[in-house]
């Protein structure tokens, strides 16, 4: 096995191990407030960008059509998030972030920030832009492999 091949493998398994255990520290936290990632990732895309069709929902926050209904379905039960048809195209729906659930994210999301920045301490600033470079450039080169088979 060549030296690129191990440390290619090597990689992948740093970032894989890493990217696991950032997402249980982010788990932890937002269970907390009776939330999943995935809820959370709604939440967080109404809080910023206000009301969204279904579709892009699913589309920005890399979920599965099928989830995304059982998700919204929950925060619609704990009276986070509201649903309405689009008026000119029936297919469409809008869901859009209540006021209770958006109390609450004026409360998770600066803890949120918070959590998020403490993981991330461990690198000197220099090297989170660095980081956040190279994942990147490694993420759009694996797109553009997917887009090609």
């Amino acid at each position: 096995m060549s030296n690129r091949t191990t440390n290619s493998l090597k990689a992948l398994t740093v970032l894989m191990r890493s990217s696991q255990h950032v997402q249980e520290s982010i788990k932890r936290s937002i269970s907390n407030f009776g939330l999943n990632p995935s809820e959370f990732g709604v939440l967080e895309l109404l809080y910023h960008k206000g009301e969204q069709p279904i579709q892009n929902i699913g589309k920005k926050i890399l979920l599965a059509s099928s989830s995304l209904t059982y998700v919204i379905d929950k925060l619609e039960s704990k009276g986070l998030v509201s649903r309405k048809p689009c008026e000119t195209d029936r297919r469409v729906i809008f869901t859009s972030i209540t006021e209770d659930g958006r109390k609450l994210m004026d409360e998770i999301f600066p803890l949120n920030e918070k959590d998020i920045e403490k993981i991330f301490q461990a690198l000197e600033p220099s090297e989170l832009e660095q980081y956040v470079e190279l994942v990147k450039k490694v993420g759009i080169h694996a797109e553009t492999l997917n887009k090609n088979k």
